[in-house]
């Protein structure tokens, strides 16, 4: 799976914004075409009719010249800050767009709503600079852009800062305050390390509502396609130490579906320090999330370190009703890394809150190798046990929070901060050591290590006051009794109270 975030929209955010000397540009205004009614039922009821027909792959919309352009003739395609959608008019938010080439081919539609109108934006070579590795402007008609990204004040009152992108497939990720970009969302996953092959549904067309002036907020309707599926979704999307989206799906099935993920996460994980593999690298860890969390309604609360396997690896996490999952980085310290480029430590975790039940279901996790950090190998997503027959219609709400602690306030407890393992004290046995954070909850008493594993013995668990970080410290060994796979599992507790989440592990020999 290639990480489009920095072979492709990477090159946008990295190549800053143009100078005021390009102030002439032409703004992205509202076309000639005649505007059209818009309401919130409209992408629904264009999702609907659309799903009766037989799927049409959508044609490419660019001349020859730009779907053959190089990564870099690429980044050598700026759109100028003053063509930005919004800007004269000094709303809260902005849009500015991505030309269509390279990996986007077939452009998708982008129309702005005012006063229930919709109207297309259209594209101009005006809005763009063409660098020399690229020379001239396409020849002809392009319908549509590549994307979209949306800026805001973010970290600073007067500045726009990059907030959102939307771009390839049902791609798209945004920042909370401070991060830097790093995981990605997408609308829908179908049949995500299945036999047969991954379909990726892509978002054709894009309604971004005009915000209000003085608003918080800045909605964004999308239709999906796909062999599949139809779908009609809408982001509300408020920028913030947490960037929120509130988000609200309505999936129309073409024909039956064997795996629907709902609201997928996709991300990188190449080593770290429960799994540093053969990787030479002065770097300690190298990953844009560290592992996945996933809330019960029952109270229960796992965590489950992120791995580089040797092979397709899947865990499901079922339950009768989810309160939350997300893609984390919980490591937040540059020590961690020491990368004075990427910055991994700053990259922002993403949480994923059902609104309404969604009923019995798993939280899936795929784990893929991979050798390069180029490549997103991490997926997640929630699998509902009910199977999609083909004519079904299913609607799915739920809030995504993007930032360092996406879950919020509701976190608390004592959290997972670190897996390591190592050879144990007897041939054939692996240790392992966790450290917990401090305990919201005071008392006194010996810390007990609750340790269970699928197979094997467990040896010598032991749990104690982490001296240095006023935390926990957890070590046991494992004795395998065989070749197979173990699920390992163990949380801390003092007499009856439980202290900590769940550290849930698969270990493989």
């Amino acid at each position: 799976m290639k990480r489009w975030q920095r072979q492709t929209v990477g090159m946008a955010w990295g190549m800053g914004l143009c100078v005021a000397a390009l102030a002439c540009a032409q703004q992205p205004k509202a076309g000639t075409a005649k505007a059209s009614g818009f309401s919130a039922q409209t992408v629904e009821e264009k999702a609907r009719a659309l799903a009766a027909k037989p799927y049409q792959e959508p044609p490419i919309g660019v001349p020859p010249s730009f779907e053959k352009l190089t990564y870099d003739q690429y980044r050598d395609i700026r759109f100028r800050d003053s063509a930005s959608l919004w800007r004269e008019e000094g709303l809260p938010f902005r849009a500015q767009f991505f030309h269509p080439g390279f990996y986007y081919t077939r452009p998708v539609g982008v129309n702005v709503v005012e006063g229930g109108k919709a109207r297309p934006v259209p594209f101009s070579t005006e809005q763009f600079t063409y660098g020399p590795l690229v020379g001239t402007p396409p020849k002809g008609k392009v319908n549509g852009f590549a994307g979209f990204r949306l800026n805001a004040p973010l970290n600073t009152k007067d500045y726009y800062d990059e907030l959102v992108v939307f771009l390839g497939a049902s791609y798209f990720r945004a920042l909370g305050k401070g991060n830097l970009y790093g995981l990605s969302a997408r609308g829908l996953a179908i049949d995500t390390a299945q036999p047969g092959g991954e379909e990726f549904p892509t978002f054709r067309e894009f309604w971004l509502e005009t915000p209000a002036k003085g608003s918080d907020t800045v909605v964004v309707h999308a239709l999906m396609d796909s062999p599949s599926v139809t779908g009609a979704y809408r982001f509300a999307i408020r920028p913030g130490e947490r960037t929120v989206m509130d988000v609200d799906s309505t999936v129309f099935a073409r024909k039956a579906v064997r795996q629907l993920g709902v609201a997928p996460l996709t991300s990188m994980f190449l080593f770290g320090e429960n799994d540093r593999g053969d990787f030479d690298d002065f770097r300690p860890e190298v990953h844009d999330s560290d592992g996945i969390s996933v809330w019960t309604k029952n109270g229960e609360k796992l965590w489950r370190p992120l791995k580089n396997p040797k092979q397709i690896q899947t865990s499901s996490f079922h339950t009768d009703g989810l309160s939350g999952f997300g893609l984390l980085q919980r490591d937040q310290a540059f020590t961690s890394y020491e990368d004075l480029e990427a910055h991994s430590e700053r990259r922002p975790g993403a949480w994923v809150e059902p609104v309404g039940d969604w009923g019995a279901g798993s939280v899936r996790l795929v784990e893929l190798p991979t050798r390069e950090e180029i490549h997103d190998n991490i997926v997640a997503f929630w699998v509902p046990d009910a199977p999609v027959q083909a004519g079904a219609h299913l609607r799915f709400s739920y809030r995504l929070s993007w930032g360092f602690s996406p879950e919020g306030s509701k976190a608390g407890g004592s959290t997972v901060a670190a897996t390591r393992v190592a050879a144990g004290s007897k041939p054939g046995a692996r240790r392992f050591v966790l450290d917990f954070t401090k305990a919201s909850v005071e008392g006194t008493g010996p810390v007990e290590a609750v340790v269970t594993a699928s197979r094997g013995q467990v040896l010598h668990p032991r749990a104690e006051v982490h001296a240095v970080t006023g935390g926990f410290r957890a070590a046991f060994e494992l004795m395998p009794d065989g070749e197979g796979p173990v699920e390992l599992r163990c949380f801390l507790k003092r007499g009856s109270e439980t202290l900590t989440e769940t550290w849930s592990y698969l270990w493989i020999p």
